[in-house]
């Protein structure tokens, strides 16, 4: 079974060819900003990723031939998680998201290259909006604003399930905490096979990150808001994008950080030791979920690959459960993967509605 996995980013696009659950090639295609800014808005830019995607199949040898295309899923409206066959009330909900996310693209561009191929299927997996919060883990102080979910769903659960496969356990035995760190950070209490509470990490709810700012004081935020300096997109920008570690250093690179503190910054220093502490302080909120029950903690995404920000975490952590680290993503392999047990019939296919 030959399968194409999509997985785009803000700045760059990253395919795989995977022959059965065998990655057979990897690619990551890199969109320059000076191109990236033609486009107005990211759904807009569907046609020249979609171009530059076959251009680099073709470059490498690889046909328009796949029995499987899967994308990463969109904003769409809260679902549960699984493997969703796309179509068009996805795609037509994609189109018009929660939030603005590269992201959105997954899904247009698999449903798109799979129409062009006789008899090749489309899916999308466990997207961002996955939702299994109980009840009482969605009341906030203002009706008009129950707690929301935005997160690494697809990253989370793969590193959870390859956790659980290592150590002998059963994913839906285990009470686990994991947090995916990249440009925007999100972390999750996964319980008994559930994400029973976890984080909006594009509407402003966590720890600050290396391009957002986290929770924020909402009587400081109001004020901010009406103060007549910026407009509402100015606004949604600064806080998702323009924010974190870029305000503070001009830098969303914590390598960059990290050198920085090498040299001798101090300031530096006490930006990313307070990210580290908020990250610390937002994960150790999770334990009373289950009433201090927690079987090991997961850190994952691009900034696990850093030693001083994960031997931080240890530090603080430890006490509350044994700290796991999994450098980097594994979403292209999670996409495959699920793509494989949904077509040979080890997992759900399931229906967007």
């Amino acid at each position: 079974m030959k399968i194409l996995a999509i997985n785009p980013g803000m700045i760059s696009t990253k395919i795989g060819v995977f022959i059965d659950e065998e990655l057979d090639w990897h690619s990551t295609i890199n969109h320059p900003f000076e191109e990236l800014c033609r486009y107005p808005f990211i759904m807009d830019e569907f046609p020249y990723r979609r171009e530059k995607l076959v251009e680099e199949l073709e470059r490498n040898g690889y046909k328009l031939d796949f029995d499987v295309v899967v994308g990463r899923g969109g904003l769409v409206k809260p679902i549960e998680s699984g493997v969703y066959e796309l179509n068009d009330k996805v795609i037509e909900d994609t189109k018009h998201p929660r939030l603005h996310h590269a992201c959105n693209l997954g899904s247009l561009l698999a449903l798109s290259l799979a129409k062009d191929i006789p008899g090749c299927r489309a899916f999308t997996v466990d997207p961002g909006v996955v939702d299994e919060l109980d009840d009482i883990a969605r009341i906030t102080g203002l009706p008009e604003m129950p707690h929301q979910t935005i997160w690494h769903a697809l990253n989370q659960r793969e590193i959870a399930k390859r956790y659980c496969r290592e150590h002998g356990l059963k994913y839906e035995e285990q009470t686990l905490i994991a947090c995916h760190m990249g440009s925007g950070i999100s972390f999750a209490l996964h319980h008994k096979g559930r994400a029973i509470e976890c984080s909006d990490a594009l509407g402003g709810h966590g720890p600050f990150t290396p391009s957002r700012t986290g929770t924020l004081p909402s009587a400081q935020l109001i004020k901010l808001c009406y103060s007549g300096k910026y407009t509402e997109e100015e606004m949604l920008r600064k806080i998702n994008g323009h924010s974190g570690l870029t305000a503070h250093l001009g830098t969303n690179d914590c390598r960059e950080v990290e050198k920085r503190i090498a040299e001798g910054d101090a300031h530096a220093k006490l930006v990313l030791d307070a990210m580290i502490y908020q990250i610390a302080r937002y994960l150790g909120s999770l334990a009373p979920v289950t009433n201090g029950h927690v079987d090991a903690i997961l850190l994952t995404g691009a900034i696990s690959k850093s030693e001083y920000v994960t031997s931080g975490l240890k530090e603080r952590l430890s006490y509350l459960a044994p700290v796991f680290v999994y450098p980097g993503e594994d979403e292209l392999t999670a996409l495959a993967h699920n793509a494989y047990r949904a077509m040979t019939g080890q997992q759900e296919i399931k229906e967007y509605q």
